[in-house]
């Protein structure tokens, strides 16, 4: 997850916290783990040397040449913090299950794969899509923001060892004298994760597969062992989610024979992100094969108490104490307290201090960031601190508790706590008043949009863009530019003939961090980057304290766009799902507030349309179902809240992108939304069926399901764009579809942008003589 959190505890400033203690040399006993850091750094080296890359700008070797000093800086940096298991195959060009359907060569057939050691060109073509294949479907990475390529799998498909990854980098830090535990996504979560290939019987599951991928993993075992390997890592963190008892026999099956491979070597399970039900805890800690199991015991208090009443004998234990999903710093004496408690029951030499997760969802270091004031500083750990964080407390299971960093920490808590800052009594105020209403506009969303039509006057499939478009000014250039680069955006849109314009957010460096600028209770970082998939990364805001608006935030850019245009020309703004990415209720609320002031302000002065962004609806759901229906309510209501007032003329779009949301639906509905616009191109239109194509529920409101993907740089045809269109107008009531981008287009080129938004319109019109025709 982002690392933008919330917070309503504070205090008055304090001093940096002292500089961490010099590491003890790792020894037997020690009791000292963790998790992947980012593949990048600070100043995102990886991102520059893929885009150079893929621009053709650096060869091959020259991204291997980056990639591989990154590596090295990465586990030195670890190692030189007294860290005992250091990871090794976490490093990514774009992502780890991708990195995994490359070891097992489960290419699509589109890619053309023969067999042989997968190279840049089909693993970027899976990424990305190619000239002439589409990528893979990508989605969110459980309840964060990272994505992963969702792997495509057949009864058919050949299984080989297309990379040998994982053994390749041991070996390259074993090379520099640092000897890592290997971590491997696990054969079950894999499939899991997995989704059947186009085309294929509905009979088929992807678990099915398992008996035809356990002979590679054997085969990378063999070889990791062969290279003087003593652990390895399955990370396998479905055995979070709610399983039936076919999918926790397949996790029994699976290690059992993967037994004899792992003789000799120490293998760990490692699961994260929320509690492990009773039945799933009964059956991973049953493996035989298996000589630890790692456990998030700061999501997991329920998996607490598991390991109170049972943990097998003699069996490690990776406890994941520090939380690796926000970047506060940790509780130390509390948590030390956590690990006293397991010791008693494990013992301390099979007992590990670890972070609850991998760091690859938290900021790299705090170091790096010179822009925020001593106090909200002192209240942080990025990763590079989570390590230090890991490193004292197994120091002081062992005896050898530092006092004086004991102390600091506990200040900077009490500090936390303290703080006047965080506290906005007008804010909460309102947010209290907002109990016990509903909040819903006054007319159904079919009557509304019979109001909006009347201003507006739109086509049928109106066409549209989801907000950001490519920004090729330099930050000196930025402030003079951005008018003359607005206009710029609105001309193409009416060369293209697009219906309802966008003013392409020149001014915006992301869609979270331009509103944590200008709400209060925000803190901004500099280098506070983390990856979202491939070379995108985001550099989200903190949530320290309470959110208020205190001046309006877009209301000027927009009514500037709309005086270059007759053309309704969207308001463009964040949700508070979004804008607060994270499970607080109390906090989406108050963002809330502030939205609902920026749209009735932006109605007030002329704009028709606005669309509310709500990419990160689905990305906080719970993982587990029992908890899934408090957050949906609080945060569809949250949504409503921002658009209630306004009038049934003014027209709310929103927008979702890059998740499963078929599970949702009836609470995106619940949104009350004019037009919904979502990711449709890579998801092979599974959305279409759900909003009422042959489903039960049939949405009223706009809808606008991407008809091509903007983050492959392959621009579609305008027959293929017409074919997906008309495939939508067949399931659904074309009287209501909107033609749209995926998403926003700032990752594209002009050069790519403008071809495909023609090809785009020249579909809508076509399809528009056809259906008139048959009308």
């Amino acid at each position: 997850m982002f690392s933008v959190t919330s917070g309503v505890e504070s205090s008055s400033p304090l001093p940096p916290p002292p500089p961490p203690p010099p590491p003890l040399p790792p020894r037997r006993g020690d009791v000292v783990s963790h998790r992947w850091l980012p593949s990048d750094r600070p100043k995102r080296e990886l991102k520059f040397a893929l885009e150079s890359f893929w621009d053709e700008k650096i060869t091959a070797e020259g991204l291997q040449k980056v990639a591989a000093e990154l590596r090295v800086s990465i586990w030195k940096q670890i190692s030189d913090a007294g860290i005992k298991y250091i990871p090794s195959n976490t490093f990514s060009f774009y992502d780890q299950v991708l990195d995994t359907t490359a070891m097992l060569g489960a290419v699509p057939d589109r890619y053309g794969y023969s067999g042989g050691e997968i190279g840049h060109d089909i693993y970027f073509s899976m990424a990305r899509g190619n000239a002439t294949q589409p990528a893979m479907e990508m989605t969110k990475w459980f309840d964060t923001n990272y994505h992963f390529i969702v792997p495509e799998l057949s009864p058919s498909m050949k299984f080989s060892y297309g990379s040998r990854k994982a053994v390749s980098e041991y070996k390259e830090a074993k090379a520099i004298g640092i000897d890592t535990v290997p971590v491997l996504i696990g054969p079950v979560s894999y499939l899991l994760l997995s989704k059947p290939a186009k085309g294929v019987e509905k009979s088929f599951t992807t678990l099915s597969l398992l008996g035809q991928i356990l002979p590679i993993y054997k085969e990378v075992i063999a070889e990791l062992k062969e290279a003087g390997a003593s652990w390895i890592q399955f990370d396998e963190p479905t055995l979070v989610l709610d399983l039936s008892s076919h999918q926790l026999e397949a996790f029994s099956y699976a290690y059992s024979e993967l037994e004899s491979s792992l003789s000799s070597l120490n293998a760990v399970i490692q699961t994260y992100f929320a509690d492990v039900p009773a039945e799933a805890y009964k059956t991973v800690t049953a493996l035989s094969s298996i000589s630890g199991f790692g456990f998030d015991l700061v999501r997991g208090s329920q998996t607490l108490e598991l390991i109170k009443s049972y943990f097998p004998a003699g069996k490690y234990l990776f406890a994941g104490v520090v939380d690796g999903r926000n970047i506060w710093a940790n509780d130390i004496a509390s948590s030390l307290c956590t690990l006293q408690a397991l010791e008693a029951i494990v013992g301390r030499d099979k007992l590990v201090v670890s972070t609850s997760c991998s760091l690859l969802h938290t900021a790299v270091d705090l170091a790096n960031e010179s822009q925020l004031d001593d106090e909200i500083k002192s209240w942080l750990a990025f990763a590079a601190q989570k390590i230090v964080e890991v490193n004292t407390l197994a120091r002081a299971l062992a005896g050898q508790k530092d006092e004086q960093y004991f102390a600091a920490n506990a200040a900077a808590l009490a500090s936390r706590r303290a703080s006047p800052r965080v506290i906005d009594e007008e804010v909460r105020k309102a947010v209290a008043g907002l109990k016990g209403s509903d909040h819903r506009r006054a007319m159904s969303v079919g009557a509304r949009l019979e109001e909006q039509q009347k201003k507006l006057s739109l086509p049928v499939l109106p066409t549209t863009t989801i907000g950001s478009f490519p920004r090729q000014i330099s930050e000196e250039e930025y402030e003079r530019a951005l008018k003359e680069e607005m206009q710029k955006v609105v001309s193409l849109q009416e060369e293209l003939d697009i219906d309802v314009l966008v003013h392409g957010e020149p001014e915006r460096n992301d869609m979270v961090e331009y509103f944590g600028e200008q709400l209060s209770g925000f803190a901004l970082l500099v280098n506070g980057w983390v990856q979202s998939y491939g070379s995108r990364c985001v550099k989200p805001p903190i949530i320290f304290g309470d959110v208020g608006r205190p001046r309006p935030m877009t209301v000027s850019w927009s009514t500037a766009a709309q005086g270059m245009t007759a053309r309704p020309m969207k308001g463009m703004l964040t949700g508070p799902s979004r804008c607060s990415t994270g499970p607080l209720s109390e906090t989406c609320y108050q963002i809330a507030l502030a939205i609902k002031k920026e749209v009735e302000d932006l109605e007030a002065a002329g704009i028709q349309v606005i669309q509310i962004d709500e990419a990160a609806l689905r990305e906080g759901l719970p993982l587990r179902k029992s908890d899934q229906p408090s957050y949906l309510a609080w945060a569809v209501h949250a949504f409503r809240i921002t658009n209630c007032a306004v009038k049934d003329s003014t027209q709310i779009h929103t927008h979702m992108c890059y998740s499963n949301f078929n599970e949702i639906i009836p609470s995106i509905m619940e949104m009350d939304a004019d037009v919904v616009t979502i990711e449709n191109s890579r998801s092979d239109e599974k959305l279409l069926a759900a909003f009422g194509g042959g489903g039960a529920v049939k949405y009223g409101g706009g809808i606008g399901p991407g008809v091509y993907d903007v983050h492959s740089p392959r621009v579609p045809e305008a027959a293929e764009i017409v074919g997906r269109i008309g495939k939508m107008a067949g399931l659904l009531d074309w009287r209501l579809l909107w033609v749209n981008p995926d998403c926003g287009l700032k990752t594209r080129r002009y050069s790519e942008v403008r071809p495909a938004l023609a090809n785009m319109v020249a579909a809508a019109k076509l399809l528009r003589v056809d259906l008139a025709a048959a009308s």
